[in-house]
């Protein structure tokens, strides 16, 4: 007898779910997009102006610091360090290279010092004025520095006391002061020097944190022997002067503003496109980079004893 099997189950058409439809961005609109970028070079250059004013721009100045205490001593061991306006092979002593040591044992201040006093110069440690004799020669020599940005390496002078020591080693050796006063906007001047004497004036800026209102000055008479000093020229650039801005920075300030423009249009286009985490892991860091950079540039444009 032949069993027959069951016939198979009828198959059941499985219902097939509709695929999401594929989720469209909106087109950006050319206001949003430009307010975005606008956004974005104020929040940089806010950012860098910060920066560039406080952390970053000491650690600017320690490392501009670490090069010019290199370089000023192989001059110095080789006896090729500058002792006027011209090098040793007779050219033209180039703004911001470096002329001396500065010690002040109290406040415990070593500073390299830079030929000139613009802003640009004053980022890297004090400088010296082109207009007046190298320290240890017959004259006034005169030093400027930063009382607040780039290591405010001249925050303290107003603790300076009467009789406090200070040393410049120079391409002619050490010269040694002594401070005889701290004047302050209003303070009468010091008694001129006598013929063949030495004097060292310090110069920064008075008033708060960030906002100088005038000038401090520390004097300094000379006790070590004097050091013949070479024919000097007597002009400097207003850029030069205390608490003058460095108007020759408008030009870089330009050109790294359209850099962060750029960066920031290409920034708002990417994140339509590419998305929100991926576009701002890539671009921060240019965005940074480029913010201070402005304000790097910008801040020559300010006094230049800040």
């Amino acid at each position: 007898m032949t069993v027959l099997s069951p016939p198979p189950p009828l198959a059941t058409a499985t219902p097939q779910r509709p695929e999401p439809a594929a989720r469209v961005r909106p087109p950006a609109k050319p206001g949003l997009a430009l307010l975005g970028a606008i956004l974005c070079v104020l929040a940089a250059v806010l950012l860098g102006f910060v920066a560039s004013l406080t952390v970053v721009g000491h650690l600017q100045h320690a490392r501009d610091q670490e090069v010019a205490y290199d370089e000023l001593r192989k001059q110095l061991a080789l006896g090729t360090a500058p002792v006027g306006q011209r090098t040793y092979d007779d050219k033209p002593l180039e703004v911001g290279a470096p002329v001396g040591l500065l010690r002040i044992p109290v406040l415990g201040l070593r500073e390299v010092v830079a030929e000139g006093s613009t802003s640009g110069v004053l980022m890297s440690g004090p400088g010296h004025r082109r207009d007046s004799v190298l320290p240890g020669q017959a004259g006034t020599s005169l030093i400027m520095g930063r009382q607040w940005g780039y290591g405010s390496p001249f925050v303290h002078l107003d603790r300076l006391p009467t009789g406090a020591v200070i040393e410049v080693t120079t391409g002619q050796g050490k010269a040694v002061y002594r401070v005889t006063g701290v004047r302050r906007p209003g303070d009468p001047l010091p008694p001129a020097i006598g013929a063949g004497g030495g004097r060292l004036t310090l110069i920064t800026a008075t008033g708060d944190a960030y906002t100088p209102s005038g000038l401090l000055r520390v004097d300094a008479e000379l006790t070590s022997p004097v050091q013949p000093a070479p024919p000097r020229s007597g002009r400097i650039d207003a850029s030069e002067e205390a608490l003058a801005g460095d108007g020759g920075a408008w030009l870089a300030v330009f050109l790294w503003s359209q850099v962060l423009l750029a960066v920031a249009l290409l920034t708002v286009w990417a994140h339509r496109v590419w998305g929100r985490w991926q576009t701002w892991i890539c671009a921060v860091p240019v965005l940074a980079a480029a913010g201070l950079s402005v304000a790097s540039a910008a801040t020559r444009l300010l006094p230049n004893l800040l």
